[in-house]
């Protein structure tokens, strides 16, 4: 049996997909599973224990003439509610194709019945979630899950997988022992945060005791440059490779981040994680891509930037993570 799973979208949101694509391993052994994915997102699965074959989507290729590729396989699977993906799953022509989108996109929903035998619903919308504000919206590892157990996953596992070795470890001796370690990103300089609010946090967390960290990406390059000249971390990393950046957060007494795909790697690390998330969509995100599996808090940016504001978010972090240590 040939198997093709299509995801070619963000690294955290693959990683929320790994309980999916290990489901689908259990669920067939015998069959040879192929991975679509991005050659961005595809050091979330590169190590994949449950994949035999990953397949990177060429920049400049057309998702269906991607797809068409992998003609001949039993079923295809697309484990994002894109486009993109629906038409790489569509391509295929196989027997069974399943995916996803959300319950208020009709016309979506009418396309992808040309396209797929097999749709599922998600109620994880922003407009139902704001209609609904009692309705419960599911994270993303278990609307996933749902499309795993629509094309036929009947062993179905809820743990994230991200292997981390020894090797990665080593890769950064110096790390202090538990620290709280800060993953920078462009949003702590916006929208209900600022460049200055962010270093005081550092100076806040001083109070803990516990060393602290800083990581980032290329992203938050100017705001990691920034945080090492004002000397508040012990330690301040910045484009580390993938597994060795997951296996600094495997090592920490708790990671801080807002709402990106540290969140993710966080909890395939087994960390405690205290996320602060955007103010619009809180209800939404906060529920959708919240920390899985692992002692949490959630907080709400503050709809300003006032001083006020700024110091009583500070605040709700250092107490988070307090409660976390």
């Amino acid at each position: 049996m040939r198997i093709l799973l299509s995801r070619t979208d963000r690294v955290g949101d693959l990683i929320l997909s790994t309980p999916a694509i290990a489901s689908v391993r259990r669920s067939f052994p015998g069959a040879h599973v192929t991975l679509a994915c991005s050659r961005y997102n595809s050091v979330a699965v590169d190590r994949s224990p449950d994949v035999d074959e990953l397949a990177m989507m060429p920049t400049g290729v057309k998702p269906g003439a991607f797809g068409a590729r992998f003609r001949g396989v039993d079923l295809a699977i697309a484990l994002a509610p894109r486009d993109g993906d629906h038409r790489i799953v569509a391509a295929t022509r196989a027997p069974k194709r399943v995916g996803y989108t959300y319950e208020t996109r009709y016309v979506a929903r009418l396309v992808l019945r040309t396209m797929l035998t097999d749709v599922v619903l998600s109620p994880a919308d922003p407009t139902t979630a704001e209609r609904h504000p009692d309705r419960p919206i599911p994270h993303e590892v278990d609307q996933v899950l749902a499309v795993a157990a629509a094309a036929g996953a009947r062993t179905l596992v809820h743990d994230l997988v991200l292997p981390v070795t020894d090797e990665d470890r080593a890769a950064v001796p110096n790390l202090p022992p538990h620290p709280i370690v800060v993953q920078l990103g462009q949003r702590w300089t916006e929208n209900g945060s600022t460049t200055e609010s962010c270093l005081q946090l550092f100076r806040d967390l001083r109070a803990l005791g516990r060393p602290l960290v800083a990581t980032y990406g290329e992203d938050a390059r100017a705001l990691g440059e920034q945080v090492e000249r004002a000397g508040v971390a012990g330690l301040v990393l910045g484009r580390l490779p993938f597994h060795v950046w997951a296996a600094v957060f495997e090592r920490a007494a708790c990671v801080v981040t807002i709402d990106t795909g540290a969140t993710h790697v966080a909890s395939a690390v087994r960390v405690p994680t205290v996320v602060l998330f955007e103010h619009k969509w809180f209800r939404l995100a906060s529920q959708e891509w919240s920390p899985y599996r692992v002692p949490n808090a959630i907080l709400r940016k503050p709809p300003d930037e006032t001083e006020d504001s700024l110091r009583a978010s500070r605040a709700e972090v250092v107490a988070a993570v307090a409660s976390l240590l």
